[in-house]
């Protein structure tokens, strides 16, 4: 019984209830509780094939709708060009290939966020951003002993979200990694 259903039955006049009557009503309901003092980590999620993953917010400075990313010649596959944004020219890796998923069909419909970590800024392709949200750092879990071997080094945990495992990646050690395979 809600506090208004209580407001209700006593001010209809239908009788008045007993201290013993609000407290056995109350034992049946269950409230959610709030520890404010809970360390929050604001997480960028976003999905790449289907699988769901994220970036530690603070590591990532903003959210582009697909631009024009402009080819360099010689440059890998993983690294697709270079975008200009407000006239700063960023790379713009493509995590789709670092993870060593098949290139996109098209890029319709994928974001590309911009940056930083591991001394590198750079843009990073990924199919969509589901969200961008503050979790309690106690609900990231322990990464599962099934993660393929080559992603264990960049898997900082999981998270539950919408229905979805979310893979919480190391953005500091992908980009690390990724300057010391090109170099």
């Amino acid at each position: 019984m809600s506090d208004s259903d209580f407001s209700q039955k006593h001010m209809s006049g239908d009788g008045d209830l007993s201290l013993d009557q609000i407290l056995e009503a109350r034992r049946g309901e269950t409230r959610a509780i709030v520890n404010v003092d809970e360390p929050q980590l604001k997480l960028v999620v976003f999905t790449l094939e289907g699988d769901w993953f994220a970036f530690v917010g603070e590591k990532v400075r903003e959210v582009l709708p697909d631009s024009p990313v402009f080819y360099l010649p010689g440059c890998p596959p993983s690294l697709e060009g270079v975008i200009n944004v407000r006239g700063d020219i960023d790379s713009v890796v493509n995590l789709r290939a670092v993870l060593g998923y098949a290139p996109a069909p098209s890029h319709d419909s994928s974001r590309i966020l911009l940056c930083q970590g591991g001394g590198m800024r750079s843009g990073v392709r990924v199919d969509g951003v589901e969200e961008v949200m503050d979790i309690p750092q106690s609900r990231v879990l322990a990464p599962p002993h099934t993660i393929a071997e080559h992603r264990k080094p960049i898997v900082l945990g999981i998270i539950e979200f919408a229905g979805h495992l979310v893979t919480l990646l190391d953005l500091e050690r992908i980009f690390t990694d990724y300057r010391a395979h090109l170099g």
